[in-house]
């Protein structure tokens, strides 16, 4: 009877730990759980597109549909956050699977340093799964020094099986929205100027091409504005059958890089007279539309 009473005991002590040890691994997994949970939910909506979040991709691979859709852009920032942010174009009409590059911009109103992440969803939420982003500063925690601006690409398509969806054939319009918070791990940040500092890209340029100027112009045939395949060059007011105003028919001018760039930062300045009414303020999407048009340049003899 003792010999029993003596190894119960011992017993009934490993039997308290275990429980013990038990209670606070249940714990652990919760604690876990619960700090974890944004993570695991974001790479959930990764995945499947749950909530409006958008897919990532490394390239556009969709064979492009005649189908179109208007994309606009939302911007916001919170409180805390002393930014200006805004969507450089309010919408573009893109065919489905088309890879179109928009641009936003940011400005820090502060006069320290600071690091912003931005937080984005895409409405109708049922359209997560088909909006794929190639590029995009919302990856990242970004940093921008007092005052600076920049100019931050976003490089997107939309899944051309979105058409074949029944949940979502009806949709003719996708809202795009990003809202910039304040960084919680600003130690991670990258430097937003990094865009200023990237090479031309004729690839970029083309698609700008697509989205900022095809609606004037066209590469092979006079439209609003006249043809561009050949401009570098090419005297200022010199395509045949086109109805140039006096002060481009009579400028001193030939389309180089120096002056591409000036008249796309201002047309009316650097042409007194000329009714161009687009500008292009940021100098990085000018230079990637102009290594597009450089791009172009074929041989030819006599006057383009």
């Amino acid at each position: 009877m003792a010999e029993s009473s003596a190894h119960s005991g011992p017993r009934r002590r490993w039997q308290k730990l275990a429980t013990l040890a038990g209670i606070f691994m249940a714990l652990g997994v919760m604690f876990t759980l619960v700090s974890y949970s944004v993570t695991l939910y974001r790479l959930f909506c990764q995945v499947t597109g749950a909530g409006g979040y958008t897919a990532r991709a490394a390239a556009d691979t969709a064979r492009q549909s005649s189908r179109m859709i208007t994309v606009t852009f939302d911007t916001n920032v919170a409180s805390d956050l002393p930014w200006r942010f805004e969507a450089v174009q309010h919408q573009v009409r893109v065919h489905l699977g088309e890879d179109t590059l928009v641009f936003f911009r940011a400005q820090n109103m502060a006069d320290k340093p600071l690091v912003g992440h931005a937080t984005f969803n895409v409405t109708p939420e049922k359209i997560g799964a088909y909006f794929k982003k190639i590029q995009c500063f919302c990856f990242t925690e970004e940093r921008l020094e007092p005052h600076q601006a920049v100019e931050m690409p976003v490089d997107f398509f939309v899944d051309p099986r979105l058409a074949s969806d029944p949940d979502t054939t009806e949709v003719q319009q996708i809202t795009l929205s990003y809202t910039f918070f304040a960084s919680r791990q600003p130690q991670q940040a990258q430097e937003l100027a990094r865009f200023e500092g990237e090479k031309p890209s004729a690839a970029a340029g083309q698609e700008l091409f697509a989205t900022v100027c095809s609606a004037c112009h066209e590469l092979d045939r006079n439209k609003v504005g006249p043809a561009l395949r050949s401009v570098v060059g090419r005297r200022a007011g010199s395509v045949a059958d086109y109805p140039y105003s006096p002060a481009l028919a009579h400028a001193d001018v030939v389309w180089d890089a120096a002056t591409l760039d000036k008249w796309l930062a201002d047309p009316r300045g650097f042409i007194r007279g000329s009714t161009m009414p687009l500008t292009l303020p940021d100098r990085m999407r000018r230079r990637d539309i102009i290594a597009y048009l450089e791009s172009l340049q074929v041989s030819r003899g006599g006057r383009s």
